[in-house]
């Protein structure tokens, strides 16, 4: 596959250096026009909305194009932070935004739900290099405008996909760097045929070893567009997705652990053996499991159809379908064999290798019509779609057993979930001033649908005076939304200020059904969140100079928070607090300070509180009492960043320095489990070779973690009694120092 994929860089670099000597292609410009990307109604906003909104340079998209996945885009933006398990930004990637995980943040494609219908996450490296397909991002922070899929509960992130070339063109890319990352990629496509239609293609291979031992990635993705452009209508067909096979090493590290072995140690897949090559401090002698592996395959696939009626109504709807299949391998040392319940034996424990998998189908269609006058734009919308998934276990070999008494299911269990919605949204032109700017009020109602349904047994054993059960899982919720929100903007050519306040509501994961035994005191079902957000901001935009201010006030009722425990899956456990509030100020300045030089930065600084905290915890230390106005998990009272965009001729760079301040891992505001605050410093270098003939050279190289700075992105933790003592305990997910990354695409 690589020397595939080398072939042709080689082959497109070869077109580059001697089209020169070719004849030029005449083309009919009146039939080449700008094709544009896939226009969404439902889940984007416009300069006008009522929403803290910003949207992603092309050109950060492409030089950030290297292999690494989008979270490290994103944390460009205000609020934002990108973390990372196997720590170089590639592999298991997540984001936070105010705060909040990544289960709360809403992200779509051409308006389709990514996030897991299931654990409302969205996994980034399961669509491996989307970035390199995607033609425009919009961050909303805040609750938003009304979206698909799993509300927003700290904001959104909406993404179209990359406008088709009008002209017969392609790409090469080919990146290497340390920790032997590495990065194929080739695209090709039609160019406009018979004057309506194109056909793009893509494909590419990134793999690493990681920074953490053992954090290998494998990623195998494709991207296949087909368009059908006409006077009024639009049609745009495509499946993207791939395969991905990723290390385990969600388990992290403790602070000990990384004095005594170093800080790319991890445990994921270590047993004990009499003749293993590593010897732990204690002079045990153990190896690793070669195949301690997720894997995961996704597929896709999208049909969207823009039609304009006339000059005030329009039409936007798309029909998806998404396919997965994934499992993980895990090597469990020394295992209570009672916990797998397909067994019958006298063995106590036991070494095994055991397999965890999982199966879904999402289908569904989204459909939205816009009337738009002078003065007032009504869009119209929904969408309607069904999940259906099975959970299953197997195990392929124990030791001390034969095969033939180790087959069957441990655990099995199904979900459904039923997701609808329906939205108005209206944008009136109250007054229009000319010169003098322009204000409008808008308004957004939206209601919503979910039933979900979870059946089976889990892979969580239950020991009782009985024996050993696997865990029940009987879930059938119904939950209705009233989603509501208005606001008022004024905006002129250098202005632009607005008011809101929205409602959202957002309903359980999987984990907090089936996992809120592991430290509830009582058997009860977690409750839905309400979110109420108020939003005040203002921009100021001249040809030099931006300004922004945006204060937020975002108060929770029955807020799910992290608990700082996670599941075997490493999925975080949460609670529902009664009463909690985030409120905060973000800040943005952008200043160019000449034609080759523009500085910006932005910080939020915040205050995010749980109201009279009682520590429901039922193995905590402090159960049971309440520990008054605590601050949230996750959620660090500062966030900044300095951007410096230098660009002269074909060369750029880019520098980014972050700081992200100290974090709990639980909501008792305990120091031995919390995550220090760190400060990191990005370079990202470029120069492009461009010729009149329209093929370019970009060489580019990122240089991350600039001042070696030893941190960690993300971790977990928790305290427990044994014997009359306190133990906290907390993993951590270290950074690479100083690492490279460097890239060379074509474009012809």
């Amino acid at each position: 596959m690589k020397r595939i994929f080398c072939f042709l860089g080689l082959l497109a670099a070869f077109h580059c250096t001697t089209s020169a000597n070719m004849p030029t292609e005449r083309v009919d410009t009146t039939k080449v026009y700008e094709l544009d990307v896939v226009e969404v109604l439902t889940t984007t906003a416009k300069r006008s909305t009522p929403v803290a909104q910003q949207l992603i340079a092309s050109e950060d998209l492409v030089r950030s194009s290297y292999g690494v996945d989008i979270p490290s885009v994103l944390s460009l933006t205000p609020s934002m932070i990108a973390t990372n398990e196997t720590g170089i930004g590639i592999g298991a990637t997540s984001i936070r935004l105010r705060g909040t995980d990544a289960t709360r943040i809403n992200v779509t494609i051409n308006g389709v739900a990514m996030n897991n219908p299931d654990s409302h996450s969205m996994y980034w490296y399961d669509t491996p290099d989307l970035i390199s397909s995607v033609g425009s991002i919009q961050v909303q922070r805040g609750a938003g405008v009304s979206t698909n899929g799993t509300g927003a509960f700290g904001g959104s992130v909406a993404m179209t996909t990359d406008a088709l070339s009008p002209r017969l063109s392609g790409s090469a890319s080919l990146s290497y760097g340390s920790y032997n990352t590495n990065k194929q990629a080739i695209r090709l496509s039609s160019g406009l045929i018979a004057d309506h239609y194109v056909i793009d293609a893509r494909l590419t291979h990134i793999g690493s070893d990681g920074y953490i031992d053992r954090g290998a990635t494998d990623l195998k993705s494709y991207m296949a567009q087909a368009g059908y452009y006409g006077d009024n209508t639009k049609i745009k067909l495509l499946s993207f997705g791939g395969s991905a096979k990723t290390y385990l090493t969600y388990n992290g590290v403790s602070r000990k652990d990384m004095a005594r072995y170093g800080r790319r140690y991890h445990d994921s897949g270590q047993y004990v053996t009499a003749d293993g090559p590593f010897v732990l401090e204690d002079g045990t002698h153990v190896d690793y499991y070669d195949d301690q592996t997720d894997n995961y395959l996704q597929i896709n696939n999208q049909l969207v159809v823009n039609h304009s009626f006339n000059d005030l109504w329009k039409l936007n709807a798309t029909l998806f379908y998404n396919y997965g299949y994934g499992y993980y391998n895990q090597y469990k040392d020394d295992a209570y064999l009672a916990s797998y319940t397909n067994l019958s034996t006298s063995i106590e424990e036991a070494d095994l290798i055991r397999h965890k998998l999982m199966r879904n189908h999402l289908g569904g269609v989204n459909v939205a019509a816009e009337y738009s006058t002078r003065d007032l734009s009504l869009i119209y919308g929904g969408s309607w779609s069904y999940y259906t998934c099975p959970h299953w276990g197997t195990l392929s070999w124990v030791d001390g057993l034969e095969s033939e008494d180790v087959a069957g299911r441990w655990y099995d269990n199904d979900v459904t979930k039923q997701d609808a919605n329906g939205f108005v949204r209206a944008d009136w032109i109250v007054v229009r001033g000319g010169n003098e700017g322009e204000l409008h009020l808008s308004g957004d109602v939206q209601y919503r649908y979910v039933h979900y349904k979870a059946w089976g047994t889990n892979d969580n054993a239950l020991w009782g005076d009985e024996g050993v059960t696997m865990q029940p899982i009987d879930v059938d919720q119904r939950y209705n939304f009233f989603n509501p929100r208005f606001g008022v903007s004024y905006l002129s050519d250098n202005h632009l200020a607005f008011a809101s306040v929205a409602v959202a509501h957002r309903e359980p994961t999987r984990s907090d059904f089936t996992d809120r035994y592991m430290f509830s005191a009582d058997d009860s079902y977690p409750k839905p969140e309400r979110l109420v957000d108020f939003e005040l901001g203002y921009t100021y935009t001249a040809p030099r100079l931006s300004l922004g201010v945006n204060l937020y006030y975002m108060l929770y009722h029955n807020q799910l928070v992290a608990t700082g425990m996670v599941n075997d899956g490493d999925d975080a456990l949460n609670t529902n607090v009664d009463r909690s509030f985030r409120r905060g100020v973000e800040l943005m300045a952008s200043w160019r300070v000449a034609k080759w030089l523009t500085l910006s930065a932005n910080a939020t600084l915040s205050e995010n509180k749980i109201c009279d905290y009682v520590d429901e915890l039922k193995d905590s230390p402090t159960f049971g009492q309440n520990l008054g106005d605590m601050t949230i998990s996750y959620s660090p009272s500062s966030v900044g960043s300095f951007i410096a965009d230098f660009h002269y001729g074909g060369f750029s760079a880019q520098w980014h320095t972050q700081y992200v301040g100290k974090q709990y891992f639980t909501n008792n505001e305990i120091e031995a489990l919390s995550l220090d605050a760190y400060c990191v410093t990005n370079l990202n270098l470029g120069y492009t070779l461009r010729r009149a003939d329209g093929c370019d050279v970009r060489f580019g190289l990122a240089i991350n973690n600039l001042f070696s700075t030893l941190y960690e992105s993300n971790g977990y933790g928790y305290s427990y009694m044994w014997d009359g003592e306190r133990y906290d305990e907390a993993f951590y997910f270290p950074q690479a120092p100083i690492n490279l990354l460097a890239n060379i695409t074509v474009n012809f």
